[in-house]
């Protein structure tokens, strides 16, 4: 049986979808807590929320083209089916009906194009939801927005015809009819169950057209939508170009779209800083790569004809001159395009989470989970990724909603904070003890510093040089990251000597476990592992050179390839048994060569586990140590969640818990990896929601044995659950009393926090280039896009 042939299967393909994109966008893509809950401590506001570069409507152009970056094509234009993604709900904002849009702060508001009023109106016996349609608002064939369109989505959307395949009903399964009222301008909805979330119903909206039969519902509205009923159409999908074109609805009876069409253009994230750079796009969202990109060329204009880089480095040869004039032109011409942009930021609704699987090993028992949590500095986490964009660093305290959202408590506490003595305590208490012999057995003195740790602070360094994040403006000596300061390090591998003028980051690449079993092994495999890490820094160092030979990148770039070249050939030689004072350098080449290049030796070693002092503390229980699989994406593009990975890592090496660190295809992450339970720990992320009953409840959902002996986890890919949580999702989405519907979910957090499956750490940055002429779109958070207020300045 196909995901489209059973619903239940279209929804877990859905969900997927969903998840996947965050991770491809930052988990890499996808707020910081703020301690208690009184208007005094909520310190958050619009524009760390949103950042959109707000105009009023005087003030634009009529007129003008859009061209806006997206992920790819929509695979459907119905936001109800399984393969929708973001491109879909943004068609859908543009085009349909939205009953309710959401303000900066996460909350439902009427929208008044499409509703004069929308009230429950009764709520005894039954909840009857009443809806009264602005008489103004018709579809683009002329017909007017009915109480048929209502009664036709409903129909569809109620999970009872499996012919329409659909992918969610939640709230549409709760209602028990829906009918014309006075005439057919108004509508009443009567709730078989009392619902909470009924403000997000009906959004979108299709005309019945749509709805109205399992044909067109399943594959007529999937590359085109005849009718619409926004400030935009629908005007076409290129396959061929890679676009979407939509243009201004003439019959619209709002305010009138400011721009004449939006192109949304297919771009992956990898390719738009250079459609950036040729001015081929207007709107992208962007990486602190490309981020940093356009501050640099704003900097390079202020900075004058002579900034470092210019072309004028000293003597050179007359061709390497011409080389040079050649490459800073180009850079010169390109900088000039780049300065027309600004980068948007803010706090996206959307956060990572360190996930740990409770279905079996060691994280299944709950102490163990809790250990792992509280061995955590959330706070520094959050610093790493937040502080270089100026924005607030706070760790999020809530799994159901963002900081900025109405209602926002951090409940954090039911759990407890960083305690590195508490989460030891409870591994002892789990059976997992410390063995403080081990390092006078293995002849140590026990104040020397262990392999591959920095005497200043006992932390393993296992560092990537295209990994580190790189949000602030440049830094050989940025105190904001730890790891780009020069603190916490590794000593760098032999023949690394700073005269080389590398970054500290790319020159503290992994050393051996001296004195581990198979010791040559690990030291072959480490620096292979860093020789890996040399050419990729290489690659992007020479990426953001170009052409400019004379640039520091382009040195850099030079002297990363050569250290790749020498680890490369240090880890033959130890393969080989070439190398000088190693152990069982004269032994079996071959079997060397074979281990080093086994991805379990090469790419995932462990780390190490220990505290400041250097002495080894690995957990043990029944003799083996506590070893857990952290899998993390491969992507160029996840290079800052695994920079977040390590640090993780080195914090639990401080309660004797060792890491092996996995790296596996993007694409096979998501669906291969977290969703099937092959992991121990895992960093991705969650969207935030305007309605956590409903949306949130199947993500920490007990999961339930099904007939043929699976689990059934729905969205619950940590595999903890209780059956209490169930219990306040299910009571707070029947909840009409808004604060007793708040204090539920309150609740339900709270016991997620104790149950340790899911650690949120940070919310995620929102980085969007826009032209700087460009007013009332970036960095939108949780506000719903007001499409025909985008437009030009004058």
């Amino acid at each position: 049986m196909t995901d489209h042939d059973h619903p239940s299967g279209r929804r877990a393909v859905c969900r997927r979808r969903r998840c996947a994109a965050l991770i491809a966008a930052g988990v890499l893509l996808p707020l910081p807590a703020l301690a208690g809950c009184s208007d005094e401590a909520r310190d958050t506001s619009v524009a760390t929320s949103q950042d959109i570069a707000p105009a009023p409507r005087g003030e634009l152009k009529k007129g003008g083209t859009l061209r806006w970056a997206v992920d790819a094509l929509p695979g459907t234009l119905n936001a109800f089916q399984s393969d929708a993604d973001a491109t879909t709900t943004r068609i859908a904002g543009a085009v349909l009906p939205s009953m309710f849009t959401l303000d900066a702060n996460g909350r439902p508001q009427r929208n008044p194009d499409y509703l004069d009023a929308a009230d429950i109106s009764a709520r005894d016996p039954k909840q009857v939801v009443t809806y009264k349609i602005n008489r103004k608002a018709r579809w683009s064939d002329g017909r007017p927005v009915t109480a048929a369109d209502f009664i036709a989505q409903w129909t569809a959307l109620r999970g009872k015809d499996n012919a329409f395949w659909t992918a969610r009903n939640a709230g549409y399964d709760r209602i028990g009819k829906v009918e014309q009222g006075a005439d057919s301008r108004e509508v009443k909805v009567t709730f078989a169950r009392p619902y909470a979330d009924w403000e997000s119903l009906f959004t979108p909206l299709y005309p019945k057209s749509v709805m109205g039969s399992a044909d067109a519902f399943n594959d007529g509205a999937r590359e085109q939508l005849k009718v619409g009923a926004g400030p935009f159409l629908f005007q076409k999908r290129d396959a061929k170009q890679g676009r979407v074109v939509l243009v201004r609805n003439p019959k619209w009876w709002g305010d009138p779209a400011m721009l004449k069409r939006i192109v949304l253009q297919s771009l992956p994230g990898d390719k738009r800083a250079a459609a950036l750079a040729d001015g081929s796009i207007d709107v992208a969202a962007v990486d602190q790569v490309a981020a940093k990109r356009i501050a640099s060329a704003r900097r390079a204009a202020s900075a004058g004809p002579h900034a470092p880089g210019d072309g004028n480095a000293g003597p050179q040869s007359e061709g390497n001159r011409a080389g040079a004039r050649s490459g800073a032109k180009a850079a010169a011409a390109e900088n000039a395009v780049l300065r027309g942009y600004t980068i948007r930021k803010a706090l996206e609704p959307a956060y990572t989470q360190l996930a740990l699987n409770g279905s079996s090993g060691p994280l299944a028992d709950d102490r163990v989970r809790r250990a792992v949590a509280r061995a955590l500095d959330r706070q520094e986490l959050a610093d790493t990724v937040l502080k270089p964009l100026d924005l607030p660093s706070r760790p999020l305290g809530s799994h159901l909603l963002m900081a900025e959202q109405y209602g926002y408590e951090d409940h954090s506490d039911a759990l407890g904070g960083q305690d590195t003595g508490a989460a030891k305590a409870l591994l002892a208490e789990a059976g997992w003890k410390s063995d403080s012999t081990d390092r006078q057995q293995a002849g140590e003195k026990a104040d020397a510093p262990a392999p591959g740790r920095d005497a200043s602070d006992g932390r393993y360094r296992d560092e990537r040089a295209d990994d580190r994040s790189d949000g602030g403006d440049d830094g050989d000596a940025d105190d904001r990251n730890p790891a780009r300061s020069g603190r916490g390090h590794a000593a760098p591998p032999a023949g690394s000597e700073r005269s080389d003028g590398m970054r500290p980051a790319a020159a503290k690449a992994p050393l051996s476990f001296t004195g581990a079993v198979g010791s040559e092994v690990q030291q072959a495999a480490l620096l292979r592992q860093s020789a890996s890490f040399y050419k990729e820094a290489a690659a992007r160092e020479k990426d953001e050179a170009g052409e400019d030979t004379t640039s520091a990148a382009f040195g850099r770039y030079r002297q990363y390839k050569r250290r790749a070249a020498q680890t490369l050939g240090a880890a033959e030689l130890i393969e080989t048994g070439q190398a000088p004072n190693l152990p069982g350098s004269g032994g079996h080449p071959g079997a060397l060569r074979a281990a080093a290049e086994r991805p379990a030796d090469a790419a995932f070693a462990p780390r190490p586990a220990g505290h400041k002092g250097a002495k080894i503390v690995a957990v043990k229980k029944n003799g083996r140590p506590l070893t857990l699989r952290f899998v993390l994406p491969d992507g160029a593009g996840s290079a800052q969640l695994r920079a977040v990975g390590r640090q993780i890592a080195e914090m639990l090496a401080k309660i004797g818990v060792q890491t092996s660190l996995q790296r596996v295809s993007d694409a096979s992450y998501f669906q291969d990896h977290i969703a099937s339970g092959d992991y121990d720990l895992a960093l991705y992320s969650w969207p935030g929601t305007a309605y956590p009953a409903t949306d949130a409840r199947p993500i920490y959902a007990k999961p339930q044995p099904a007939p043929d002996g699976s689990l059934t986890v729905e969205q619950n890919y940590t595999r903890v659950g209780t059956d209490h949580i169930d219990q306040l999702f299910d009571q707070a989405a029947s909840e009409l009393d808004e604060s007793a519907a708040h204090t539920l979910v309150e609740q339900a957090d709270a016991r997620i926090w104790a149950a340790a499956g899911s650690i949120p750490l940070y919310q995620r940055p929102e980085l969007v280039a826009t032209k700087k002429t460009l007013a009332n779109v970036g960095a939108f958070g949780f506000a719903t896009p007001r499409f025909q207020d985008i437009g030009y300045q004058m």
